[in-house]
């Protein structure tokens, strides 16, 4: 008994002695969702950095023979006997009822899938950019195709697509949510801690921002981009683009903690021990709401997500060659692809998936900041 209670009290001694950053760990863990979120977010960044291993196909690797087929079935069985996974041969046929071309699989062909498989399918590629290789996860044997979640109209796999495009889908908004974290953070220091006619310009120019409708915002900006850019190019004014609209929020947000908090007594005594400006707001005032700026940075991306999925779906962000989400959406634009190809509506799931997950993830950070409650 008497070990119990020792037990009991040096167990409520941690939680009253542990630090600000154990406390929201403790209280994140609880958050099943959260925690969740964090897993699901985590396998979707990892399968994006290596994501040139997992497609069984590169961004430019297409066939004219498999326009717009369906997702293939994976086989484990060919009449009654094990065969391990493998598809079987695709033919094409005609639908009688809408006489359009259809695939349908060939029983006598069967091609074995093999794992972590070197071939010219997939092309060559490197690992983080560094690494020469030319291995892939999976592949079909021979002529066989693996097409998980169906081609597009010029006979590309949309599995590999999706699965390229989130480096592009879920690295801008990271590097966007940077900008705009530190844009954010410099403009709402500036105001809150000398206020005056700094917070009145300042304030002012949020209030051109905000009053600006998003959509259309980005759509002025991003036609003032020249269409002849490279690719890398667009997804660095991209990232400019959307970051300098989206700082205002947070800006307002740091405004206000610095006035509720510069009067304090702890930051009384660092101005007339003679500690600079710059000192004061980096070593004092921000860090006293930093839980609040995490859980903002994990809010920002979602809304990233869908600006940069939503201009390239307009065909005013990204294009083709290069690949993203939104880019793969372009194609559902039209009645006839939701009606007779609705796999490609596939990377919608995506996105949905990721902003989903990070808010679930924010909401979590969020209650986790405040352990005590």
């Amino acid at each position: 008994m008497a070990l119990f209670k020792k037990k009991n009290k040096e167990r409520d001694d941690s939680y009253y002695y542990a630090s600000q950053w154990q406390l929201m760990y403790q209280k994140f863990r609880k958050h099943k969702l959260a925690m969740a979120s964090a897993v699901l977010l985590i396998v979707f960044y990892t399968i994006a950095i290596f994501g040139n291993f997992v497609a069984p196909q590169g961004t430019e690797q297409f066939s004219g023979e498999y326009v717009n087929c369906g997702p293939t079935p994976i086989h484990f069985f060919h009449e009654g006997e094990w065969e391990g996974p493998f598809v079987y041969g695709l033919k094409r046929d005609r639908d009688p009822v809408t006489y359009m071309n259809i695939f349908v699989e060939d029983t006598e062909k069967i091609c074995h899938i093999d794992f972590f498989a070197e071939g010219d399918k997939g092309g060559e590629y490197k690992i983080l950019g560094l690494i020469p290789c030319n291995i892939h996860l999976f592949q079909a044997e021979g002529d066989g195709q693996v097409f998980l979640f169906g081609t597009d109209g010029m006979g590309r796999d949309l599995f590999s697509r999706v699965v390229l495009g989130a480096q592009i889908s879920l690295f801008i908004p990271v590097v966007g949510m940077i900008l705009t974290v530190a844009l954010g953070l410099l403009m709402g220091s500036l105001a809150g801690y000398f206020g005056g006619w700094v917070d009145n310009v300042i304030q002012r120019l949020i209030e051109v921002v905000r009053s600006f409708p998003n959509v259309p915002l980005w759509m002025a900006l991003s036609a003032a981009l020249p269409a002849t850019l490279k690719p890398a190019q667009v997804f660095m004014l991209m990232t400019i683009i959307l970051s300098l609209i989206s700082w205002p929020n947070l800006a307002r947000t740091v405004r206000s903690q610095f006035f509720s908090i510069k009067k304090e007594d702890f930051i009384m005594a660092a101005r007339i021990s003679g500690a600079p400006a710059s000192a004061i707001v980096l070593r004092h005032m921000i860090p006293s709401f930093l839980s609040y700026i995490i859980v903002n940075m994990t809010l920002t991306i979602p809304s990233l997500i869908v600006g940069e999925t939503t201009l390239s779906f307009l065909g005013l962000g990204l294009r083709s060659p290069a690949t993203s989400w939104g880019v793969l959406l372009q194609e559902t634009n039209k009645l006839e692809t939701i009606m007779f190809y609705g796999w490609k509506l596939i990377p919608m799931i995506f996105v949905f998936l990721a902003v989903l997950a990070f808010n679930f993830l924010g909401d979590g950070l969020r209650d986790a900041a405040d352990p005590y409650k």
